[in-house]
């Protein structure tokens, strides 16, 4: 079970559980798949184990929870599940540190510990109590290691009031792409699923404005991508719409129902092909998703691809990666044109020779 832990192998892992593996079970170097999964940031192992039976508050040889090892490790999606689970928050360790300060201590002034640090702050950790070594707090850790982004994040957390308003705090936050706010929302008690006058949730907002970081700290703290507003949308709908590559990237882990659809019936790989979106179309047929769903109008990405496309060169290259996907060139619309049809009648002469040479 361990060796299927290092090597993330998660398929191995279920079928090992089901035979009667333990995923506590530990080696002499107090290493379970639990614990594994929480160090080198395995988001799927971590969920099936939990879903097994893990000691949330189980201890390494350090004495340290999978929340300080996560965190010392960057590991933001691993934070915010471990504290979602009912973790231990402040748990100090032997060398005097808790996960905060083990996040600056240890970390980077990067993108992917700033979403540990924040994720840590919403989920409700002490963020002022001093190392047992050092006698330093985060924020004082951060300044001694020159860590400007994390020194900024800290000294807004610990030094802005609560909002008093925390629902309210946090769409507005999402909607400006303020993850610093957004983290001190969720720590006053905000509903992660609060919503606007057009039932949008935070994600929702985060997702259409494309504020990366944001969408980043709600999805570890457990944000729904498949909330629908008043008019249908989710958030992974909305991407597919914007053509953020970068906002697909951040949902992905949140293990969404690629399945649901927006207002017109349709999944998001029709409206991406519909705008020209080269780089999500040929991201997001690699997750499955069945690029031969028609919505209500009778549309399949392949026929908006074309019919709502000019036949250039972005368009030439989301049907090679329709096709390549297994897009079925012979669906007719409604009025029973194909695509081929429809590129021979509007002109598109490169596109019609790729159908024709697929």
């Amino acid at each position: 079970m361990r060796a299927a832990a290092w090597r993330n192998d998660v398929e191995s892992a279920r079928k090992l559980i089901e035979s009667g593996a333990n995923v506590n079970a530990k080696d002499d170097t107090q290493q379970s798949a639990f614990l594994i999964a929480t160090s080198e940031g395995y988001l799927e192992l971590l969920r099936l184990t939990l879903e097994h039976g893990a000691e949330v508050n189980d201890k390494d040889s350090y004495n340290g929870t999978g929340l300080i090892r996560a965190a010392e490790r960057g590991h933001g999606l691993i934070v915010g599940a471990l504290l979602r689970a009912g973790i231990d928050r402040d748990h100090v360790n032997r060398s005097g540190y808790q996960a905060i300060h083990e996040v600056v201590w240890y970390g980077k002034d990067d993108a992917e510990y700033a979403t540990a640090i924040r994720a840590l702050a919403a989920g409700g950790v002490r963020l002022t109590d001093r190392s047992g070594s050092e006698g330093l707090t985060p924020l004082q850790m951060a300044q001694h290691r020159g860590l400007t982004n994390s020194e900024r994040i800290l000294t807004m957390l610990t030094g802005t009031p609560l909002p008093a308003n925390p629902d309210t705090a946090l769409l507005e936050a999402a909607a400006a792409g303020d993850p610093d706010r957004v983290a001190l929302a969720l720590r006053a008690g905000a509903n992660i699923e609060a919503r606007d006058d057009h039932q949008r949730t935070a994600l929702l907002l985060a997702a259409t404005f494309d504020h990366v970081e944001s969408a980043r700290l709600l999805v570890a703290m457990g944000a729904d991508p498949d909330s629908l507003d008043d008019r249908h949308d989710t958030p992974w709908l909305v991407t597919g719409v914007t053509g953020s590559v970068r906002m697909l990237e951040v949902l992905l882990p949140a293990n969404p129902d690629l399945a649901i659809e927006n207002r017109f019936g349709g999944l998001s790989v029709i409206p991406a092909s519909e705008r020209g979106h080269v780089d999500y179309v040929r991201r997001v047929v690699q997750t499955g998703i069945d690029v031969n769903h028609v919505n209500d109008p009778g549309w399949t990405a392949l026929l908006e691809a074309v019919v709502y496309g000019d036949g250039s060169a972005k368009y030439q290259e989301i049907v090679r990666i329709l096709l390549g996907a297994g897009a079925d060139k012979s669906i007719k619309d409604r009025n029973g044109v194909t695509a081929l049809e429809h590129a021979q009648a509007k002109g598109q002469t490169q596109i019609v020779s790729i159908l024709r040479g697929s």
